[in-house]
């Protein structure tokens, strides 16, 4: 596996079998995905607990690995789409 450390190493695909392939051959340094993910100000947020099927949740954690997410960011995100899409 060939570990990248710089964006400019990621070359632009002409198709998703195309990106698919070079994925399976190289992956991203684990500070650039880091650096990468947009960080919210700690202020702006409130700290709430959920309780999850454990199967459900080891599923929703499988699904942010395959996607380089961290699994309550991706949590996130779908509540802020799905409110969207109800308010909108």
């Amino acid at each position: 596996m060939n570990v990248l450390t710089k964006w400019s190493d990621v070359p632009r695909f002409a198709s998703e079998t195309e990106e698919g392939e070079f994925w399976k051959v190289n992956s991203l340094e684990s500070r650039l995905m880091n650096g990468s993910m947009l960080k919210t100000d700690a202020r702006d947020s409130v700290t709430i607990t959920l309780r999850f099927d454990p199967r459900m949740l080891a599923r929703i954690k499988r699904m942010a690995r395959s996607r380089y997410l961290n699994y309550q960011s991706m949590i996130k995100q779908w509540l802020s789409e799905r409110l969207e899409k109800e308010v909108g």
